[in-house]
């Protein structure tokens, strides 16, 4: 039995136990005319509308601010939500400065200039404006023969210069999968990483990439340690990791600390995947033997650039803080 119908039978049972209907005049004693009747009794109908006007009055709104916000983004076309936004690694810039390393509010200091010159091939390597195309361009392993020589410095240095640059964003991978030390350095925790997405399925790259309070920098960690680390490195799962990330993002530089050459097995099957390595040497310390077997492990890419790392102070250098300090802000 449908509303309208239970509203005109109790309707009928009122009217027949004699109660006072709404409507009526109950001054007055006479019966109400057929015409009466018709006029102020109220319908099943108007009953009905009645009732849900007064449930509407006293029941709260379905449908709040926050509600229409929820099914507009449940119902809206499948790319247009909005995209959740990674965690974000707060790197503790004024630390990292007091460490002598480049920092966004530093543009000007001896550092920052010297880094400019070592990320300029690079960057034009990338964009095929030197001359030839290199393959894999884009992929930048930072390497030193030894232990102790300046890589993760330099890689560090490299990628925050780099995401300084307007055209670059820059994102860096701590490759040294044997002693990761990228996010010790930078003062953050370690988390799931490289390793990690070589291992397991339930994991994507958007899982472990960190979004960091240096705008266009961002960071994958080296993720939980591998007995078999060198395998997974060369692996056929490692080369379409590196084929979804520069597919992903085929306009940031994507650097990788790497382990020492000569220390591990790791860093040359790290570098087998490289477009362009930057080979840091440190000044008065490391033979010229470790360098030439170092470099036999990394001749088959392309690019090897040449740092020298931990030089005495030179009249440029000496230049260049000259003129940071008399910058204006």
């Amino acid at each position: 039995m449908s509303l309208i119908e239970k509203a005109a039978q109790r309707l009928a049972e009122l009217q027949r136990a004699g109660a006072e209907l709404p409507g009526k005049d109950s001054s007055s004693s006479s019966a109400p005319t057929s015409a009466e009747t018709a006029e102020n009794v109220p319908t099943p109908e108007a009953m009905v509308r009645q009732f849900h006007a007064r449930k509407a009055e006293t029941s709260p709104t379905l449908e709040s601010a926050d509600s229409k916000e929820s099914i507009a983004a449940a119902t809206s076309p499948a790319g247009t939500n909005r995209v959740p936004s990674r965690v974000t690694a707060e790197i503790d810039l004024v630390r990292l400065k007091g460490l002598g390393f480049v920092t966004p509010d530093t543009p000007q200091s001896a550092i920052a200039h010297e880094l400019r010159v070592l990320k300029r091939p690079i960057l034009r390597n990338a964009q095929g404006r030197s001359g030839s195309t290199i393959a894999n361009g884009t992929l930048v392993m930072v390497a030193s023969a030894l232990p102790g020589e300046g890589k993760t410095f330099t890689a560090i240095n490299l990628a925050i210069s780099m995401a300084m640059e307007v055209d670059n964003s820059v994102l860096l991978v701590d490759g040294d999968v044997a002693h990761p030390t990228v996010f010790g350095v930078l003062g953050l925790p370690p988390s799931p990483g490289l390793l990690d997405l070589l291992t397991r399925d339930d994991l994507d790259i958007d899982d472990v990439l960190l979004q960091t309070n240096v705008e266009r920098l961002m960071l994958m960690p080296a993720g939980t340690r591998h007995r078999q680390a060198t395998e997974l490195l060369a692996s056929e799962r490692m080369e379409a990791l590196l084929r979804d990330l520069v597919g992903r993002y085929p306009n940031k530089m994507i650097i990788f600390d790497s382990p020492p050459l000569l220390a591990t097995t790791e860093a040359p099957a790290l570098a087998a995947h490289m477009g362009q390595i930057v080979m840091v040497v440190a000044a008065d310390s490391t033979s010229r033997h470790a360098v030439n077997q170092a470099l036999a492990t990394i001749e088959r890419c392309e690019v090897v650039l040449m740092m020298l790392n931990k030089a005495a102070d030179s009249d440029v250098s000496t230049y260049y803080g000259y003129y940071a300090d008399d910058v204006p802000a």
